[in-house]
């Protein structure tokens, strides 16, 4: 490529089109980079060569910036020629804005070439130094920038200041940055000498430094003196890096000597207490560099004064903890503080300075700090805490003797382990499950280790459902666990600030318990019982949902028999029952504008009323239901859970009631479709309800009556802003005439086994001696009688036996759909003694292929052409080859992908081969044979379509 050359539009877009596949194959590299390290040589070293030659005609407008793809700046400053000779090249993009990644490339390279064990002067080309001076002269400019130009510029500098040959350089930097600084330096000015200055202080020379220890104490008091410089974050951590390396050059002697008698200097005492307040930082990069700070110069003084340091770290815990009840009474400001505090202890841990005697004290902190979530408005603050803690305690299983965790490591394995499972974040569960694995592994002391390591590893609780529903049962199971389990549950879980949290620690206090419900169970419910005493919404909502779930529980393990007399004894006595009130609770939930809250309202009283007449309850309702704006739709869904089997003294007004609601012309919700809607989905459950003794409860005219109506709301088309909202009272008739042959056919044995004991005592029971009693008579009911009523002992939910014959009434078209969907239910059965059998009568029942004709070439196959995914294409067209299907063959053999012209000609030829054929279809053989499918030639491949459908549909006709 010419970059002195005017590149023509058609070359602007081929060189658009190359680079962007390069950035695309780069792009594959960006999470494992290291990958392109072995090639960046072969990569980089040819751009250089042409930036070198094309340096001054780079500075073009149409030049494409550089591409960042997440290589490292060690493996591309290793790759980059190691040679003075292009330092031009750098000027040569100086001004051009756009250029900016260059830059920063180029001050890589220098930063390298500062790094070279050779004198600068070996590539001055003129004037000796002249080299130096341009590396320093070009790189000061971009500390005033802002980004990564500004980074690369501040390693290059300090990379030069540590030079033997450039070292004296740094004493002119470091007065001018005495100047700078207090003057009217900029903002990212600053930043950018400080990064200088860090960096030099890391891996400088000491005989350059120490001598200047005054000075550089000096800086930082003078960027104290400029509030608005302190109040950027970037200062902040610069300044902690500073004074923290400033202050480990001090203690230098002290890891040399180690003599115990040697006092603190002042500097170190003051740059302590400076660390010790930016632990407390609003910013955690300012705390975190404040905690690897005071590690670093606890880990160079003596035992005595290091515990010191510790034991100050350890009292920023109390700060805002000693008037606190409670560790959920602290304010939220001590989130700072206690980040800056678990992370100064982790650094402090990790390096092997916490002595034995501090390690009760300190686990007892951070066993808090696991536990650390404040509410703050609608969120929680305190995360960072949690992490920090759990990387405390990870550190304490790498740095300390067996011996000394010993008396520890029970405690400390059932917070870990109970963080790990029920913390709301994720990354809070997978760092308390590696601090545990790290404890296991390394000292052996957890109770049940492996086992339990395995049920709450990296996986395991990645998913919050999933550690609380799956591996806290699980863990659950070991008794040393248990307790705290629950505990946590009941006092943090069910009153946490976010719903979801209280309702999956619920469901998981339900399956706990079920290990041992009649141990566990009464206390669980006497601590829910006092969260409903609380005045926080959150601490209500979660003592009822726990006590729900261990209803639900009790429901599991005990009989229904002891369950229902202990409900009658509690309803019996009314006003000193354990829920006085319970009629009108419920009543305030059916009148709420909360679909879910009416719902469960409903569900409740459909409950109640299998306990206790509610007759008079629901003539009251019914009356207070119609009238209100929210609660129409729900009448009918009360009316059809009610028992009326048990107590049927208001049957016929709430049948009156469903009937009247759904009369579309003059009933009271012809304008709310969803309550009439509810009307009819409930005549179907009210039947069911009352189907024990069905002729007992309703009359000739009354069934008449519910099928009438069921029968006319299959022709509601009613119309809104909505659409065809008609379509949901179609649906819920359609549900409720066929519902009971679905029910028969589906994939669990004991639904089909009693929906079959129903209807064959429904087609057992001869028709009523009224008038018009052949309304009564269920449609083709001598057929479904020859299939079903043959006094075989043989049930139902024998799939063996019902599958065969449930096929075939797909023949009555009244029935094929539900019974179809019922069937195609089981077919997606998971158990082998369901699945097989009603697969191997859907494959070999020549009827579901009529069904196909019937209604997917309306619904599919005359539609290829908006079919996209070629996998459902080549699906659609393998059909069996009856006349409606034919029809839609040219649609497949002259589709606009060749793939599914050939895929089609190669399925037709082979089904054509192995069918018992009567009719002549050696032409259509030959055509899908002799034809070239994959042709561009749509024309050719469109008429041997239509000879091939021709002849198939001449074949089809002569049968």
């Amino acid at each position: 490529m010419d970059l002195t050359k005017e590149p023509s539009k058609d070359e602007q877009v081929e060189d658009h089109t190359l680079y962007q596949k390069l950035v695309n194959t780069l792009d594959e590299y960006q999470e494992q980079s290291y990958l392109l390290d072995p090639y960046l040589e072969k990569l980089v070293t040819p751009v250089v060569e042409r930036l070198r030659s094309h340096a001054k005609e780079f500075l073009s407008d149409r030049s494409h910036p550089t591409q960042n793809v997440g290589v490292t700046r060690q493996s591309v400053s290793e790759s980059l020629a190691q040679s003075g000779r292009y330092l031009d090249a750098e000027n040569s993009c100086a001004q051009n804005p756009e250029q900016w990644a260059l830059r920063y490339v180029l001050l890589l390279w220098l930063s390298l070439v500062c790094m070279l064990p050779f004198h600068l002067s070996q590539f001055d080309e003129s004037e000796n130094g002249h080299t130096a001076r341009v590396i320093e002269h070009t790189t000061k400019r971009y500390l005033s920038n802002a980004g990564l130009e500004r980074e690369g510029a501040a390693i290059v500098l300090s990379h030069y200041y540590m030079r033997q040959d450039t070292s004296q350089q740094f004493v002119e930097f470091f007065e001018w940055s005495k100047k700078t600084i207090p003057g009217n330096a900029s903002l990212f000015t600053t930043i950018g000498i400080l990064h200088v200055l860090c960096e030099v202080l890391k891996s400088g020379p000491l005989k350059l430094i120490r001598s200047r220890m005054p000075d550089f104490m000096a800086l930082t008091n003078a960027l104290d003196a400029r509030e608005i410089l302190m109040n950027n974050t970037l200062i902040r951590k610069f300044k902690t890096k500073l004074i923290s390396r400033v202050s480990i050059i001090f203690t230098v002697q002290f890891h040399v000597e180690q003599e115990e008698d040697i006092d603190v200097p002042e500097e170190v005492e003051a740059v302590l207490d400076q660390l010790f307040a930016a632990l407390q930082d609003k910013d955690t990069l300012v705390r975190w560099s404040a905690a690897k700070g005071v590690a670093r110069i606890a880990e160079r003084l003596s035992t005595d004064l290091a515990d010191q340091v510790l034991e100050t770290v350890l009292g920023h815990f109390a700060i805002h903890s000693v008037t606190a009840a409670s560790l959920y009474d602290v304010p939220a400001i001590a989130e700072a503080t206690w980040h800056g505090a678990c992370l100064a202890c982790a650094e402090m841990t990790r390096r092997g300075i916490v002595p034995p005697e501090r390690l009760e004290k300190l686990v007892g902190w951070l066993s808090k700090a696991l536990y650390f979530d404040l509410r703050k408005g609608a969120h929680s603050v305190g995360s960072n805490v949690r992490d920090a803690s759990a990387y405390g305690l990870w550190a304490l299983a790498r740095s300390q003797e067996i011996s000394s965790l010993a008396p520890l490591a029970s405690d400390l394995a059932r917070h870990l382990v109970t963080v790990s499972l029920y913390d709301r974040e994720v990354q809070i569960r997978r760092a308390a499950s590696a601090g545990f694995q790290e404890f296991v592994g390394r000292t052996s002391l957890f109770p049940h280790g492996i086992d339990v390591l395995r049920k709450t590893d990296f996986y395991a609780v990645g998913i919050r459902r999933n550690s609380f529903l799956l591996a806290a049962p699980q863990v659950a199971e070991h008794i040393e666990y248990r307790p705290y389990l629950l505990d946590h549950l009941l006092n943090v879980t069910l009153r946490h600030w976010d719903i979801s949290m209280r309702r999956l620690g619920a469901q998981s206090l339900r399956r706990i318990c079920l290990t041992d419900i009649l141990m566990l169970g009464p206390e669980a419910i006497q601590k829910c019982v006092k969260l409903l005493q609380a005045n926080d919404n959150s601490d209500i909502h979660g003592g009822l949902a726990g006590l729900t779930e261990l209803t639900m529980a009790y429901e599991e393990i005990l009989s229904g028999e002891i369950l229902e007399s202990k409900k009658r004894e509690e309803i019996k006595l009314g006003a000193k029952s354990s829920v006085p009130n319970w009629s009108k609770i419920v009543e305030y939930g059916l009148k709420h504008r909360d679909r879910a809250v009416q719902e469960s309202a409903t569900a409740t009283i459909g409950s109640m009323s299998k306990l206790t007449d509610c007759s008079n309850m629901v003539l009251r309702l019914i009356k207070e239901l119609i009238q209100g704006t929210n609660s129409q739709r729900i009448l009918g869904r009360l009316l059809g859970v009610i028992d009326y089997d048990t107590y049927p003294m208001c049957l016929p007004q709430s049948l009156r009631a469903l009937l009247e609601g759904v009369n579309r012309l003059s009933g009271p919700f012809k304008s709310n479709v969803e309550a009439r809607q509810a009307c009819f989905e409930a005549m179907p459950i009210l039947l069911q309800n009352t189907v024990p003794h069905l002729s007992y409860h309703l009359t000739v005219e009354d069934m008449s009556s519910i099928f009438d109506a069921l029968l006319g709301g299959l022709n509601d088309y009613s119309v809104d802003e909505r659409g065809d909202v008609g379509s949901w009272i179609r649906i819920a008739c359609v549900n409720a005439l066929g519902g009971i042959l679905k029910q028969g056919v589906e994939r669990l044995d004991n639904v089909r086994q009693e929906s079959g004991r129903t209807f064959t005592k429904l087609l057992s029971l001869s028709p009523p001696d009224v008038d018009n009693s052949d309304r009564w008579i269920i449609h083709r009911s001598d057929f479904l009688q020859g299939l079903f009523v043959t006094g075989e002992e043989t049930g139902w939910n024998d799939a063996n036996w019902l599958f065969p014959k449930a096929v075939k009434i797909l023949d009555v078209e009244t029935y094929r759909k539900p019974v179809l969907l019922g069937l195609i239910t089981s077919v997606g059965s998971l158990t082998d003694s369901t699945h097989r059998p009603v697969s191997a009568n859907l494959v070999s029942y020549r009827m579901i292929f009529l069904i196909m004709q019937t209604r997917i070439p309306r619904q599919i196959l005359l539609y290829p052409g908006r079919i996209k995914n070629i996998k459902r294409l080549h699906q659609s067209m393998k059909v069996e080859l009856y006349k409606s299907c034919v029809e839609t063959l040219p649609s497949f053999l002259s589709h606009q992908y060749p793939s599914v012209r050939s895929e089609t000609a190669e399925f037709l030829y082979i089904s054509l081969q192995s069918m018992d054929f009567v009719g002549d279809t050696e032409e259509a053989e030959n055509l899908l044979l002799e034809t070239e499918w994959s042709s561009i030639n749509i024309g050719e491949v469109t008429e041997a379509a239509n000879s091939v459908s021709s002849h198939l549909l001449t074949a089809l006709a002569n049968l």
